[in-house]
């Protein structure tokens, strides 16, 4: 606990461990009897979040994804099943667990999150679902390396990557190398960063044959989004023109560019910002104006706490040239 009374934890070692001493599920006799078309509504639900987050923001949906997991919890505990429609529940509450968590996080609300997560892996360990396990350890490696702990972050991906290996998807394989090259940018670690980016657009080459098989969970990732999170880790290296490149390959491909804009306008909003981060490293200024004026179109209406530090991130550093015209009217039209 932190001064405030706010949950923390303090490494993954413990977070792991509970992978192996959580009670598998089994088979209830309480209440009415469900079958498979119970937790198959769930699912479809939990999809259906994952979308609206891209569309509406973590603000909008947190309170939706907290009221499926209570649903989902009270069908668990008053319903009779058999052992697989209890793991297919378990595996729902997980994922509804880690969108709580997810939305939380990008709400700003870091300790929440982390409770949540501590929720979603212990359910998912109940489930014994390889990709749920692997999801929830993926986008609690972001929270760990974006909040301090990119150690942390290394940690949660090689245990996804280990769970990994039991789906046999290159797409969720490209999800996780990406997310441990973002880890190892964080470290500081140049040479493990840039093994990793290779391995994910490696694993997503291989994905394009397999696009039929890869889970759900995983539809986001695109061609686009993996050259974007590649330019968000040399931008964290301190690599500006090697960022520019990536970020400008895939705002280059206007297939690329309209499956990232249009489909994931927070995710467009922070990319481009941290465009304009990277051409204020290299001093183009006007450069790094429109991407920020290109970014406050695709944020609006999007509740997001991390578009919007991304977005600040931009502002400071154009802050240091505000006796530039053009800077200091931007400044002025966006504080």
């Amino acid at each position: 606990m932190d001064r405030r009374g706010l949950l923390v934890v303090a490494g993954v070692s413990p977070i792991l461990a509970g992978l192996v001493t959580a009670e598998p599920a089994v088979a209830s006799t309480l209440g009415s009897r469900i079958g498979a078309r119970v937790p198959a509504l769930f699912e479809r639900s939990l999809a259906v979040l994952r979308r609206q987050d891209d569309q509406l923001g973590s603000g909008q949906v947190h309170a939706s994804a907290r009221a499926q997991l209570q649903l989902i919890i009270t069908t668990l505990q008053g319903k009779s099943y058999t052992d697989t429609t209890g793991r297919r529940l378990y595996g729902a509450a997980a994922e509804a667990a880690r969108i709580c968590a997810w939305t939380a996080y990008d709400s700003g609300r870091q300790s929440l999150a982390e409770e949540y997560y501590v929720t979603a892996l212990r359910a998912a360990a109940s489930s014994g679902d390889a990709v749920t396990t692997a999801n929830i350890l993926g986008f609690w490696a972001v929270l760990r390396y974006a909040t301090g702990d990119p150690r942390g972050g290394v940690d949660l991906v090689a245990e996804a990557v280990s769970q990994s290996r039991r789906i046999g998807s290159p797409k969720m394989d490209a999800m996780l190398f990406a997310t441990r090259a973002r880890a190892h940018s964080h470290a500081g670690e140049v040479r493990e960063t840039r093994q990793s980016f290779h391995a994910a657009f490696e694993a997503f080459d291989r994905s394009r044959n397999h696009d039929a098989e890869a889970p759900d969970c995983v539809y986001w990732l695109t061609l686009g989004e993996l050259h974007m999170k590649v330019g968000s880790c040399e931008l964290t290296l301190g690599c500006p023109d090697k960022a520019l490149e990536q970020f400008t390959q895939a705002s280059g491909d206007l297939r690329i560019n309209a499956a990232l804009h249009e489909g994931f306008p927070r995710d467009a909003a922070i990319y481009l910002a941290r465009e304009g981060q990277a051409r204020v490293g290299l001093g183009d200024l006007d450069g790094a104006v429109d991407a920020g004026h290109r970014a406050v179109q695709h944020l609006g209406g999007v509740s997001s706490a991390r578009g919007t530090t991304s977005f600040t991130d931009l502002r400071t550093r154009l802050a240091n040239h505000g006796d530039v015209p053009l800077v200091r009217d931007f400044l002025e039209q966006t504080a």
